[in-house]
Formats: C-alpha cells, structure tokens, sequence
C-alpha cells in the first residue's frame, strides 16, 4: 500500500498538458526553420532567380506544407479518437521529427515539398491531440485555461525558435540545423510515454480525488432543470455535420486561422524583404510577435477560468472573449497595413537622389564604382539595397547582372565598395526604429488572435462528447488549413515588389468573418441534443 501511495502524482492533468505544450514548442520550431534560414539558403539554392521569384518558390513549399497539414488534421481526428492521446500523440511526434531531419537530404522545390508535406500531415496531430487531451483531462471550467496553456507553447515555440535556429546557424550549416531540431522531438517521446499510462479514469498515478474533480467537472448539465442531467448526445458523422453549429466552428477556425499562418510563415520573409534583415537581423527582432501570442494564450483562457467560476455561462463567455480578441486584431492589421517602410529622401531629408549622394560619401563611392556606371541609381535602388549585406546585395539582379558583365579593363569592386549601401548609418536606423514599430504592431496583432482562438478551438467540447470532439476538432482544422492555405499562395502576389498591404486587409476581414460565424451560426453555446 506504501508503495502504491508514493506512485500518485498531484496535479497530474497539469504534468500532462505541461507535456503536451512542451510538443507544441518543439512543434513550432521544426516548422519555423525554414522561413527564418530562407534569406540565406533560398539564394544558396536558387541564385539565379528574382527574390519575388524565390518568395513564390517559398510560398509554393509553405503551401504544400499547410495543405498537407490541412489533410492531417482530419486524418489525425480520427485516429486520436481510434487509439487514444498517448499513442496519438507518440505516432504524430515521431513521424515529424523524423520528416524534420530529412530536410537535410532537400535541394530543390520537389524535394523540399515531399518533406514539408510529410512534415505538415504529422505536425497536423497535436492540435486535435490536444483539444482531446483536454477533454480527456480537464472539468469544462478549466478547459479554456489548459487550453491557453498550449496554445502558449506554440507561441514559446515562435519566441524560442526563431533565435535559437539564428545562433544555430553560426555555427551550423542549414542542413546540420534541421537534423538537430529533429532529434528534440523524438527525444520528447520519453517522458510523454512514461508519464501518460492512460485517460484519467484508469490512470494508475492519479489521486481519487483528482479523478473525481475531473470527472464531475465534465459531465452534462441539467439543461431543461427538471433535476435531472441530460444524457452523452454523440452524434455520427452526418448527423454532427446536420447541426449548424458545427458549421460555425468550421467556418470560424477556416477564418480566423489563417491569421496566425500569415505571420508564421512571412515573418521572416517580411523582415528580410521590407527591412533589408539577414539572419541575424531576423534572429533579433522576428521573436517579438510571439511574446504577445503567449501573453494572449495566458490571458484569454484564465479570463474564460474566471468568467465561467463566478457564475457566467459558457454561452456568454466564449463569445465575449473571441469578440474581445477580434477587436483587438482588427484596429491593428489595418494599422499594420500602413507601408512602414522609410523612404530614402525622408531619412536624408533631401529632395532627390542627386542630394543624397552629396549628403553621404559612401553613396557618393558607390556611385562613382566602373562596375556600377550603367546602373539607374535612383530612390528605389538605394531603398532596395539598404541595409542588407554583401551577399544580398550581390543576388539583387540590377547588381548581379553589373557583376556579370565586367570588362576585362574594369576593375572589379571591392567589398568594401559593394557593402556600402549595407553600411548606410542613417537607412539602418530608421529601418530599426519601423522594424520595432511593426514587430510590435504584430505582437498586439497575435495576443488578440491567442485571446480569441483559444476559447474557438474548446467550441467542439463545448458542444458536444465523446469521440465526436476529436472528429469536428479534425474537420475544424482542416478546413483553417485550407483557408491558410489559400492565403499563403496568395500572398507571394499580394506583397509583390515588397507591398504588405493588401495582405494585411485581407486578415483584417477574416477576422470579421470569424467573428460573424460564431453569433450567426453558435446562437447559444451548450451541450446538443439530439434533434
């Protein structure tokens, strides 16, 4: 008897969503490792097109990744609900990590699109593991919170990972990388399958009176109060795809998903692209958007805790919290579309380009290169280039096609020369003072989605029971997948020649959209019953 009371665990639901947050951790840091090592390793691969070119390269491979993920989602629904959390979770988790590590092998479009997509089909599990594993683990009170706690992780995954690959790329080479962060996750699967025996009604490590608390805290209410509590409602297939509300958690997650991708995949591309960052510069500010995903994570689901502890309704606090996180979002995507971006005349605070070389001796050499002479030196160029470093200044095609053609009585540049523009004090500074700003916006932009996308993704449990959760969690996943996926082709034409702007209306009307699909479609949030 000793022996079986030093095996109980307090507090054991908390050890098993720690675990589960920790996967979303490594989730995210798997999947983040290509956007943020592509300013280097997309002119490494493919150094003889545009950089819009290798955007919609990067835009295709990313695509392939979410729709495959999408895929997953449904997949992974079902066999969570067929095999259960643990081993869900485990098959998920090994077959990523493994798909992560073959990036290595990659060297163009083709292979780097198998691996993502196998990489998008397994990461596809833990979303719907979770939303189970809630279930499974947490009273109806707490779900929103244990679900915050995830989706806090995912966001650490985006504080942790972008400079964590960034220092790894000092000293590792972009294929190194990806074998590294692949062996993290199957190291992951040792504690998970130790820790998590079994549900909580057959854990041999829980204590009775935390299966109790969880237990009763999840059963139905006494929703017409005749005294009595309603029965499980597990509807099949058709039957859960016949209530509209369903339809309003698929439409909504369709919407409002879309949103967080946007960021997760162009972040680094943005900050390369609009602000000149290498790597490095990505490495410094690219994790600040996350910071505010995990703060909102935190705050939406201990706001829902508090809510439904003193006595308000499911009904009234889950629509509540998404409309406050929408509200959030809205005001600042479309400040975010605002071109942030300084202009070379404003920053030098001149009329002309003719001035700036006047103003700025390194612009004034530059200018006077042989290799450079036939070259329009204009605003855009100087815009262009700034900031960036030798070896994007090099892949520019105005600059790499000067390169090409030199004379044999030309003397070839300098780096020193050519690294002029990358030098500019001026440029650089104002690059960082609207490269904070936006890093910012973005991070008020993700506290606002986390807020609201918490409390969307415990809908499906709010709902309905039993394996049903896994099933419309799945559907409700896939078809955010699919609507990111279609954002994320669309955003290599939507930002061309550099323009964010256009993207950003569109997350500011799928916000909108979310938003609509819950009051419309969700009229009050409760358990069904069967019609």
């Amino acid at each position: 008897m000793a022996g079986e009371v030093k095996k109980k665990v307090g507090n054991l639901r908390w050890w098993v969503v720690g675990l589960i947050a920790l996967a979303a951790v490594i989730n995210y840091i798997d999947r983040q490792a290509l956007g943020v090592l592509w300013t280097d390793m997309g002119v490494e691969l493919f150094p003889d097109v545009s950089p819009d070119d290798r955007k919609i390269i990067y835009g295709f491979i990313s695509s392939i990744f979410v729709l495959s993920y999408a895929f997953g989602q449904a997949i992974f629904g079902k066999i969570f609900d067929w095999i259960g959390t643990r081993l869900g979770f485990a098959l998920s988790i090994s077959v990523w990590s493994i798909a992560t590590a073959l990036h290595a092998f990659a060297s163009g479009v083709a292979s780097f699109g198998f691996f993502r997509a196998l990489l998008g089909v397994a990461e596809a599990g833990n979303w719907p593991g979770a939303t189970k594993g809630n279930a499974e683990w947490f009273p109806t009170k707490e779900r929103a919170f244990a679900q915050g706690l995830f989706n806090s992780g995912a966001a650490v995954g985006g504080i942790v990972s972008i400079p964590l690959i960034a220092l790894l790329s000092v000293y590792f080479g972009w294929k190194s990388i990806f074998v590294i962060i692949g062996l993290a996750g199957l190291l992951w699967l040792i504690p998970w399958m130790y820790l998590v025996k079994s549900p909580p009604q057959s854990h041999p490590w829980i204590s009775d009176e935390e299966r109790e608390y969880i237990l009763s805290g999840q059963q139905n209410e006494d929703l017409d109060k005749d005294g009595n509590k309603e029965d499980e409602y597990v509807p099949n297939f058709f039957q859960l795809l016949s209530h509209k509300q369903s339809w309003g958690i698929i439409l909504a997650s369709a919407a409002i998903d879309p949103i967080w991708w946007l960021f997760v995949f162009w972040i680094p591309i943005y900050l390369a692209e609009v602000y000149g960052m290498d790597v490095k510069g990505i490495g410094i500010y690219g994790w600040v958007p996350y910071v505010g995903a995990m703060l909102g994570a935190l705050f939406g689901g201990r706001l829902a805790q508090n809510f439904i502890s003193n006595g308000r309704s499911v009904n009234w606090t889950r629509k509540t919290i998404i409309t406050l996180g929408c509200i959030i979002m809205l005001p600042t995507l479309l400040a975010m579309s605002i071109p942030g971006k300084p202009s070379v005349l404003s920053v030098f605070g001149v009329q002309n380009e003719t001035a700036i070389t006047m103003a700025n001796t390194d612009v004034k050499a530059l200018y006077s290169d042989p290799a450079f002479s036939d070259l329009v030196k204009d605003e855009d160029f100087i815009e262009r280039l700034a900031g960036k470093n030798t070896l994007q200044i090099e892949a520019d095609p105005e600059v790499s096609e000067a390169l090409k053609n030199l004379g044999s009585d030309t003397p070839e540049p300098s780096k020193a020369t050519l690294s002029t523009l990358g030098s500019l004090k001026e440029i650089n500074h104002a690059k960082n003072v609207a490269a904070t700003i936006s890093v910012l916006l973005m991070a008020i932009i993700l506290f606002g989605f986390q807020v609201a996308i918490g409390n969307v993704q415990t809908l499906p449990s709010d709902f309905y029971s039993g394996k049903t959760v896994g099933t419309l969690a799945g559907l409700a996943g896939m078809a955010a997948k699919l609507g990111a996926f279609g954002l994320t082709m669309l955003v290599p034409w939507l930002t061309t020649g550099g323009n964010y702007t256009p993207a950003f209306i569109v997350g500011a009307t799928l916000a909108i959209i979310a938003l609509a699909s819950v009051w419309i479609l969700c009229p009050k949030i409760e358990p069904l019953k069967a019609k």
